[in-house]
């Protein structure tokens, strides 16, 4: 079984834990960094959550996932379509403003996660600010039906080194019932592309 599959079989009962975590920190200090208006890609976009926060907050987001379970419910939760598309499929260029990848990249092979953060880099516009977390570890794991490519602060420097980081800090588990930690990083992509 594949994560995404993983997702499609517990859409709904992951949908219900995530949809109202707490996540102001986090939007804080990426959208500090945003022209109001900006145009944002929640890119694994799960319950539409951060969607729903940003749209609420007058930003324009194209919201995708690579769960059509999850697409159904999250389109339903924010009001807009959210789009069935994996990482490896999206072909945006010079589109966004910001890229907002909560909990996502980290279900991406190891060997694969630098190109997708290379081809959301192509996505983004001169001087566009990307968001990333990741569990914290320095190890790629499947847990539970899961595969996680888990990060600490060296390993995530090296798979955003070509932008210039603006942030890396450390957070508590959002959910409740969980004390895992997470690595953040807020990036700029400096190159025009």
């Amino acid at each position: 079984m594949s994560t995404i599959d993983y997702y499609d079989k517990n859409a709904e009962m992951y949908f219900d834990y995530t949809v109202n975590a707490d996540m102001s920190d986090n939007y804080q200090r990426f959208l500090i960094y945003l022209p109001q208006n900006s145009f944002i890609l929640d890119a694994g976009c799960g319950s539409g959550r951060d969607s729903r926060y940003f749209l609420t907050h007058g930003y324009k987001v194209k919201a995708i996932d690579g769960s059509k379970e999850l697409c159904l419910l999250a389109s339903e939760y924010i009001g807009q379509e959210v789009i069935n598309i994996r990482f490896c499929d999206m072909d945006y260029i010079n589109e966004f403003d910001g890229i907002w990848a909560n909990a996502s990249l980290l279900h991406v092979d190891k060997n694969k996660v630098k190109n997708i953060i290379s081809r959301m880099g192509r996505a983004l516009k001169p001087n566009g600010i990307f968001y990333a977390s990741f569990k914290y570890g320095d190890s790629d794991r499947v847990q539970g039906e899961r595969y996680y490519n888990d990060m600490n602060e060296d390993r995530i420097k090296e798979l955003f080194s070509d932008f210039e980081i603006l942030e890396i800090w450390m957070s508590d588990d959002a959910l409740p019932g969980r004390s895992e930690k997470w690595v953040n990083i807020i990036v700029k992509n400096s190159n025009s592309k």
